[in-house]
């Protein structure tokens, strides 16, 4: 395997951020009286606020005040993650030190907002490892659609073949396999679905594993 860059989701991955969306969330559904459809909300992972919109009305139907229900989920969780560090999850650090030390350029490239995205990386000092950003709205469309892969490769001006991806959700996932990087994906809330894991990627639990693959090459 050769690979020149090295590209990241954020969120579930970087971050153990999803757990916290998704806690927020049924918060808000519950002051709006809004069921909390636990299928629709996994649903939407890895998607930018323009996809998880299609998705959150097509799941909940036409009588959504689906407004009302988005604000209550974001003022309560851009209170958290604007305000403090979120962990780091396992192994991303190791990694990260270990491709800096092989000069590898890295990009970030997440569904989230450029400016959430841009704090949430710097509360967790992570933001120094990073050469690009691509974030979800720069994108017409949203994950699985791969051209949040593809603008991250043209930042970086690396050929997308020739980069490493990493994902945790399926959405994500299909984008980066889409985009033809090399693709691991370390799961986090949702598993790898059967037609994701036909796609022949790499999946492995942590980091760490990612890791001592990438040294044992």
């Amino acid at each position: 395997m050769t690979f020149k860059a090295a590209i990241f989701d954020m969120d579930g991955l970087l971050l153990d951020t999803e757990r916290v969306c998704m806690s927020v969330f049924q918060q808000a559904c519950e002051a709006e009286n809004v069921p909390f459809l636990e299928d629709v909300y996994l649903s939407g992972i890895g998607c930018n606020a323009k996809r998880i919109e299609e998705l959150f009305r097509a799941g909940y139907g036409p009588d959504i005040d689906y407004p009302a229900l988005n604000k209550a989920w974001r003022i309560r969780y851009f209170s958290i993650v604007q305000n403090q560090a979120i962990p780091v999850k396992e192994g991303v650090i190791e990694l990260l030190e270990w491709l800096k030390a092989n000069k590898i350029p890295m990009a970030v490239a997440t569904s989230t907002q450029n400016d959430i995205a841009i704090k949430k990386l710097a509360l967790a000092g992570l933001d120094g490892y990073f050469d690009v950003l691509a974030t979800g709205c720069e994108v017409e469309n949203s994950k699985p659609h791969p051209e949040i892969y593809f603008l991250a490769a043209e930042r970086l001006g690396i050929a997308p073949e020739t980069c490493l991806a990493f994902e945790d959700s399926n959405n994500g996932t299909r984008a980066a396999v889409t985009a033809t990087m090399i693709t691991y994906q370390i799961p986090d809330l949702v598993q790898p679905s059967q037609d994701v894991i036909e796609l022949g990627h790499r999946i492995l639990p942590s980091m760490v594993e990612v890791l001592a693959e990438l040294k044992a090459r």
